[in-house]
């Protein structure tokens, strides 16, 4: 079948992220990926500013994850984790404790960041069952927050974006603090601490845990905040008998310019959710890492073992790309390549605060926002960026990119020009 074929195929029956199959925005065929640039069928390259939804920190087509997964693939692709193990999976878990923040070293893997928060959120229950604690059964977050489209990780995101008016009367209730108005490099507001602290004096005794994107939030506003508040965080979730998750499924691996957004506020979470750059961006991993006090107190109540189990738990071509990558993050000084890219972004987008329609510019690590003040015509934007030979996929009223860290000077000016002009074209 020709490319027109299949697309006309793919427009009539498969839906995209967020997307309608009446009125589907436009999809473009790719043939291949090398380096920081993707190839589409027509032969125009372009940029990628967004990493593949920030997981693909290497580029693509790299020669030593490739010849990683082939190695393991001449071994094995996939073998149940029911009863069996495999080099992968513990070599992972082995090299992923060395770099995590310090008393996580109990580990789970499962197939995807919504999934692993899933996971995060039944520890938790079953941690507080276990301590005969059973009225602890609901969860705290932040507003502005996002962990994931399942349903427990959904009923956590924020209550206005997170689509809970779709499903309430399903979802759980979940207790929301407003998100941290202290910015990043300031210490914390007291109005900020004031909020949670209420709302932790109020309902600590029926919340198992707390769970919050460290330092940045996402997908639900590319917001970035202090890390003094997360630190305040982590010590009233002690003082009030709440386990602290990290959601560090975006921030993890380098990508706020510490290995670990955590480690900005010098804390460590009772759980910790990985995902997204722990393969590099070539397989679906994720990981949901605990303590030991979590992981005995769970073992040691009923029904005695922890209660989750995916199909491709520890899948050993993933865990092998995991090693690739993080082998290479480690080898290729990573630290300074994302403090070059922040410098780079800041010199070349902070300019664009004084434009026009823009509220807000903000850099921290390998991630560069420009906030509007009305909502980006996604459509239009993704044309223009597509004409000018980037890859950049805006989401409400932002325009943003998490390029991946071996992209070079030149290919990042390209970048932050498309943003540029996209605020001259489609957002005037």
């Amino acid at each position: 079948m020709s490319w027109s074929e299949l697309l006309d195929y793919d427009r009539e029956n498969i839906w995209h992220p967020y997307t309608s199959l009446t009125e589907p925005l436009p999809v473009y065929p790719v043939d291949s990926a090398r380096g920081v640039r993707i190839k589409l069928a027509n032969g125009r390259e372009l940029v990628d500013g967004m990493s593949s939804w920030w997981a693909a920190i290497h580029g693509y087509n790299h020669p030593v994850m490739n010849r990683a997964v082939k190695r393991q693939l001449d071994k094995t692709s996939h073998v149940m984790f029911g009863g069996l193990t495999h080099k992968p999976a513990v070599n992972l878990a082995m090299k992923l404790e060395k770099l995590l923040p310090k008393g996580l070293t109990k580990f789970f893997f499962s197939d995807s960041g919504s999934v692993s928060v899933e996971v995060a959120l039944k520890m938790a229950l079953q941690y507080w069952r276990s301590r005969s604690r059973p009225e602890k059964i609901r969860f705290m977050s932040l507003e502005k927050g996002y962990h994931g489209d399942t349903f427990g990780a959904m009923s956590v995101c924020d209550p206005v974006t997170g689509m809970h008016t779709l499903f309430s009367g399903f979802l759980p209730s979940s207790i929301f603090v407003p998100s941290p108005e202290s910015s990043f490099g300031e210490k914390c507001l007291n109005r900020d601490l004031e909020k949670i602290d209420q709302a932790l004096k109020t309902h600590g005794p029926e919340t198992a845990a707390f769970i919050l994107e460290p330092v940045v939030q996402g997908a639900g506003g590319m917001r970035i905040y202090s890390p003094d508040y997360l630190k305040r965080v982590r010590e009233l979730c002690h003082e009030h008998e709440v386990l602290l998750v990290a959601d560090e499924i975006a921030t993890g691996f380098g990508r706020t310019g510490k290995m670990f957004a955590c480690e900005y506020a010098e804390i460590s979470p009772d759980v910790m959710c990985l995902g997204k750059a722990l393969t590099g961006g070539y397989m679906s991993l994720a990981a949901t890492v605990c303590t030991e006090d979590i992981a005995r107190t769970i073992c040691s109540g009923s029904p005695g073992v922890f209660m989750h189990g995916p199909t491709f738990m520890g899948n050993p071509l993933a865990c092998s790309a995991a090693l690739a990558s993080l082998g290479l993050l480690l080898d290729m000084n990573w630290k300074d390549r994302v403090d070059s890219i922040e410098a780079q972004l800041k010199k070349e987008l902070y300019p664009l605060k004084n434009f026009p329609g823009v509220r807000d510019v903000r850099v921290l690590g390998a991630i560069g926002v420009v906030e509007t003040t009305r909502k980006v015509d996604v459509r239009a934007a993704q044309e223009l960026f597509v004409e000018m030979g980037v890859w950049i996929r805006p989401f409400l009223n932002l325009i943003y990119i998490m390029p991946p860290y071996i992209i070079e000077p030149q290919d990042l000016s390209l970048l932050t020009r498309a943003m540029k002009e996209a605020l001259h074209s489609i957002n005037p």
